[in-house]
């Protein structure tokens, strides 16, 4: 009489593959694995190495082996931010990608507006003491909960929010553009380093994996040298009344709105600062809603490797946001190269007599999560931000450049900062690593 083998689902995931495949396909039944994995690590159980479940790659060599599952850290050893600012990037995005973060979650929130405050707190647990107005700077410091804040006001009241921070011993995490001026961009730099404080400036897109592998590509030398670079950004807007048509607030229109993101990235992109920029500035004559901002600016940059980038960004188009590098022997194509989420990257190159197109499938991955655990893990290791104060000053003072060109119909002369050390990459911290 031959023993039964009870076929829990316990019992089913300890068999491993071997047995259980034969059981229920034979034993050369399509989909077997040619190998089966070692015992420390079982094939669909896993097991706990370096404080991390793992898995083997369950998959065939015929398709890309998946990522391995989040490890994010225990809540109680994440870094607490506060999120100063409750406006649409703060709800629509910031606070939604805590949920996606290994390394640090929300314990308060900063705001002028009490209901929706309370509001929002109760939807991500966050403790009614814990909800601040913009007047609580001093109650906010006696909070130890909170190791940082995450700073995404307009642009004009970043000077004012960063200060207030570091006073307060907080770090920072401050949005893009950094402030409305070069001298306010200093001036924040100056009091957190004297807080002795961190101070990272949120260009997402440099902690994006497809833009990462643009700059891998285009360094490389893989796809030749690169020659050319055009980055587009642009989009509508409505509501005249939002604070990113008031100069007052936003300190200009579309350029450090949207047309940043083309600035840092053929920066980013090059690791070289441009030696000097041309620029042409165009709104619509009789819109009201470009009375005191720009709608639509081009612009040059030229580098010392003898790259030229050619930028442009409009509020008055239907929304495109491409960075093009161009090689002597390939074309880079990044689409949807500063959105959200969307991102497709194609590589056209010769191949013989035709042109072969190689599109490159990375996995996703939320840019907010992965800008806030960079924070984080700088803040728990004590590291130097990937992009400091010095990178959003370093924008600051093109950007005024870039109006100063397009005022005076001649080119500007710029460079890297005058204290800087020479090389690539002299406004920004170390390398990210797998890890970042």
């Amino acid at each position: 009489m031959t023993d039964e083998i009870p076929l829990s689902r316990r019992n089913l995931l300890r068999t491993g593959s071997a047995t259980l495949t034969g059981l229920a396909l034979g034993a050369t039944g399509a989909g077997a694995q040619s190998g089966p994995p070692g015992p420390s690590v079982p094939a669909d159980t896993g097991a706990v190495q370096g404080g991390k479940v793992m898995f083997p790659n369950w998959r065939g060599p015929g398709d890309r082996a998946p990522p391995p599952p989040p490890a994010p850290m225990p809540p109680g050893q994440r870094v607490g931010f506060a999120i100063v600012g409750l406006g649409r990037l703060s709800l629509e995005e910031i606070l939604p990608a805590f949920g996606e973060a290994k390394r640090a979650r929300p314990v308060a929130l900063m705001s002028g507006t009490p209901a929706k405050a309370k509001l929002v707190a109760e939807q991500y647990g966050i403790a009614p003491e814990a909800v601040y107005g913009y007047d609580d700077w001093d109650r906010l410091a006696q909070n130890p909960a909170v190791q940082a804040v995450y700073v995404v006001t307009p642009n004009a009241v970043h000077r004012g929010d960063v200060l207030a921070a570091a006073k307060a011993g907080k770090h920072v995490l401050c949005e893009k553009p950094m402030a409305a001026s070069s001298a306010e961009a200093r001036d924040m730099i100056a009091a957190c380093a004297a807080a002795k404080v961190k101070l990272m400036i949120a260009y997402r897109c440099q902690y994006e994996p497809y833009n990462r592998e643009v700059v891998r590509l285009a360094r490389s030398g893989e796809v030749g040298r690169m020659r050319m670079i055009q980055a587009f950004n642009g989009q509508t807007t409505g509501l005249p009344q939002q604070w990113r048509l008031k100069k007052a607030l936003a300190g200009g229109g579309a350029l450090p709105d949207i047309g940043l993101y083309c600035l840092n990235g053929v920066r980013a992109l090059t690791g070289e600062e441009p030696v000097s920029v041309e620029a042409q500035i165009h709104s619509p004559a009789g819109n009201p809603k470009f009375g005191e901002v720009e709608e639509t600016v081009s612009f040059t940059l030229r580098f010392p490797s003898q790259v030229i980038a050619q930028c442009m960004t409009s509020y008055g188009v239907h929304e495109s946001r491409r960075l093009q590098v161009h090689t002597d022997r390939a074309d880079i194509d990044l689409q949807n190269a500063f959105a959200y989420r969307g991102q497709r990257l194609v590589v056209a190159r010769p191949d013989g007599q035709a042109e072969s197109q190689d599109t490159r499938i990375l996995t996703q991955k939320n840019q907010f999560a992965l800008e806030i655990d960079h924070m984080a893990r700088c803040i728990q290791e004590d590291r130097r931000p990937r992009t400091p104060g010095e990178e959003g000053l370093q924008d600051q003072v093109l950007m005024e450049a870039i109006y100063e060109a397009a005022r005076s119909g001649r080119p500007v002369t710029v460079g890297p900062p005058p204290d800087a050390p020479g090389g690539l990459d002299v406004t920004r911290g170390p390398e990210l690593d797998a890890a970042s």
